[in-house]
């Protein structure tokens, strides 16, 4: 890069000056406007203190009410936003330098899932430690996830950043669903997680800021002396190496740093969603016009300083717009994931990636079957959902007999064992639909797309679905079950436009589209967190209800629509299945055989948001069944989708149906919720597909 070299020749003084000017009017004025801000931030609050008081503080005439108001909470959380937005800012400016990745942050890497993930566990077993420890211990479980995505996206070639994304939306995913798991199943101890989970600025004192402003200056001082060193990396680990510097070496302390800033910030305010992707793409944009920025030097305080600007910012209009009150209970980590969200969104428009590079050998590993091993396999699996229906009747906290159910579709059954299997039926029947319907929608979207690692949910439908349902139940609870279907699949179908919509340039781009449905993946549930938390912040079973996946309480008549919708597409998708063969080739070969392509494709993902709305209405956000029940089918019977579809359905039938029998079950009379097995099962075998295609492809 020009850039780059340009220190290596000698400047004249003159030329130099102005330049430097420049650096310390930009530096001056983002100092200037996180003062401006802070001095607005400590006007807001719950109290009646405001900015005449404060004034008259400053000139001495003020009473200790005043001074008591300031140091007991605004100050605090003033404090607390400042250091928390300068460790997440420098941490995303030094993983997108290692990564030489603009997308790459502690969200994508999964690095605040796995602080947020120890400190849970540490929470849930009632174990205490000092801050000190605790960063530690947030430390250790951002170093796990983000050693184990970095090792999962590496060669991927031209789709390295679709990759790199899926690997850590996977991760970070099952490292919710832990620690979902871990709220419900320790409720005492773990009060208050969820929100905290968001993001939280209500502390009350400076201890947890006294004691990690250390470590945070610590780190920024060792990146700054390693500051040339990463400048050299941006031409090249040979090129860099060649000039003296060792790189791995650099890379490994680079790292380091980066986690232990992200640890000190969920530690002392929680996992404050994309702020480590906003603030470095602010000083980037930046930088840009004003190259001499760029060096890391001027690069790493640029992007500590507009993180916190992000965060006092966020918490400034959280206050400014739902009113103080409302602020303690809404974690401000919500408002930094919109805004992240939608910069994510704003990058991954200028991405091009050919999908089909990450296509694992598995897709083709079973292309010889004969139609006799065809249908050995769909009879097994048929018997496999069938059986999987009858274990679902028979358990539960009260274990049921075959003749239990023999009497009850006879009427003889009394009053408390009519009671269970009415209320167990619904919820057996809703988890073999779901799971046929999502198991369809991911078949038909990864083979549309051409990306075998997609699946609906990573395309904004099922976030789009969820803040409809959430938005009806929260708002109008009376409504029936056609209508919360009717408002998520009109959700579910305007995000998938939107995503669409966004992700078309001149064509359609496979990566593109994952990425920006994987951005506004994160938007939705950033508001479906805010809808909940603005309207009952202390429900969090309703909370769990939708993003954790469950059949708890459902009825017969909230079936109906699930099973109108499977009636309406599969006949579709069948029908469609050799035009689904042509799609997953490439784009030139259905235009030559007379496949309207784009009308095609719309009505094909069309369906499969509609199918993934329908069953998200029903039971909630269950992810990864689109994505591995598509694959275990074409591992047993190649990739011919008219072969394909029906094993996967049953597949997935088998999947939700499992999961849910095993929730009600292991842990009864209490539940884990379906979404949440789901995900503990999916997740291992994602990460063991990234994990073959990367031997493969590196």
């Amino acid at each position: 890069m020009s850039t780059l070299s340009s220190p290596a020749r000698p400047e004249a003084p003159a030329r130099r000056r102005p330049r430097l000017r420049v650096t310390a009017a930009v530096f001056t004025a983002a100092v200037a406007a996180l003062v401006a801000l802070g001095a607005l931030h400590l006007t807001q609050g719950t109290s009646a203190v405001d900015a005449g008081d404060l004034l008259r503080l400053v000139t001495g005439t003020a009473d200790d009410r005043v001074w008591n108001v300031l140091q007991g909470s605004r100050l605090p959380r003033l404090a607390g936003a400042v250091l928390v937005g300068v460790a997440l800012g420098a941490s995303g400016v030094l993983l997108q330098s290692v990564a030489r990745n603009p997308l790459a942050s502690p969200d994508t890497l999964a690095v605040n899932a796995g602080a947020y993930l120890a400190v849970t566990a540490v929470a849930a077993f009632g174990i205490t430690l000092p801050l000190l420890s605790g960063i530690g211990v947030a430390f250790a479980g951002a170093l796990a996830t983000a050693g184990l995505v970095l090792a999962l996206s590496a060669g991927g070639g031209e789709s390295a950043t679709t990759r790199l994304i899926l690997a850590g939306s996977a991760t970070a995913m099952a490292a919710n669903s832990v620690v979902s798991l871990l709220i419900l199943l320790f409720q005492e101890e773990t009060t208050g997680l969820f929100a905290w989970g968001s993001g939280s600025l209500n502390l009350t004192g400076f201890g947890s800021t006294a004691q990690a402003a250390p470590l945070v200056l610590l780190a920024i001082a060792a990146v700054m002396v390693l500051a040339p060193r990463l400048d050299l990396l941006r031409l090249g680990d040979d090129t860099a190496s060649s000039l003296g510097v060792h790189v791995r070496r650099t890379r490994t302390v680079t790292v380091v740093c980066s986690l232990l800033l992200a640890s000190c910030a969920v530690t002392v305010a929680g996992p404050i969603g994309f702020v480590g992707l906003a603030a470095p793409v602010i000083a980037r944009q930046i930088a840009r016009r004003l190259p001499d920025l760029l060096a890391h030097r001027a690069l790493i305080p640029l992007g500590a300083l507009c993180g916190a600007l992000v965060i006092v910012g966020a918490d400034l209009a959280v206050r400014a717009v739902l009113g103080a009150e409302k602020s303690i209970e809404i974690p401000v980590g919500v408002t930094t994931t919109i805004l992240g969200a939608g910069v994510m969104v704003w990058l991954a428009r200028t991405v091009t990636s050919a999908g089909s590079d990450d296509r694992p050998a598995i897709l083709h590993g079973a292309a010889g079957r004969s139609r006799t091993a065809f249908a050995l396999i769909l009879v097994g699996l048929a018997a496999a959902s069938v059986g999987a229906l009858f274990v679902g009747m028979f358990s539960g906290d009260t274990m049921l007999l075959g003749g239990d159910l023999v009497n009850w579709l006879a009427g003889k059954t009394g009053a408390s064992y009519t009671w269970i299997i009415e209320q167990r039926f619904p919820r057996v029947l809703a988890a073999i639909l779901a799971g046929a319907a999502l198991a369809c929608a991911g078949t038909v979207t990864q083979g549309v797309l051409r990306n075998p690692l997609a699946e609906p949910g990573l395309l904004g439908v099922t976030a789009g679905a969820g803040i409809g349902a959430v938005s009806l139940i929260t708002w109008a609870p009376e409504s029936g079950a056609w209508a919360v279907t009717g408002i998520a699949a009109a959700g579910g179908l305007g995000a998938f436009a939107l995503v669409y919509a966004l992700a078309w340039r001149g064509g359609l781009d496979t990566g593109r589209l994952v990425l920006i449905g994987i951005g506004v993946w994160s938007l939705g549930m950033a508001a479906i967190t805010l809808i909940i938390l603005a309207s009952d912040p202390w429900n969090t079973p309703k909370a769990m209800t939708w993003l954790s996946g469950t059949t708890y309480g459902r009825t017969a008549d909230r079936l109906v629509p699930l099973v109108a919708a499977l009636v309406l597409v599969l006949p579709l998708v069948i029908a469609h299945r050799k035009e689904i063969d042509l799609l997953s080739l490439d784009d030139d070969t259905p235009r030559v055989l007379g496949v309207r392509l784009e009308r095609t494709r719309l009505l094909l993902l069309g369906a499969a948001a509609l199918l993934t709305a329908a069953a998200v209405a029903v039971v909630g956000v269950i992810g990864f069944v689109g994505l591995v029940a598509p694959h275990l089918a074409r591992g047993l019977v190649g990739s011919r989708s008219g072969r394909v579809l029906p094993v996967a359905v049953l597949i997935g039938v088998l999947l939700v149906s499992v999961a849910d029998t095993l929730g009600r079950t292991v842990i009864a009379p209490a539940q884990i919720p379906a979404g949440l097995v789901c995900a503990l099962i999916g997740t291992p075998y994602f990460i063991w597909l990234l994990w073959r295609t990367r031997t493969r492809t590196g």
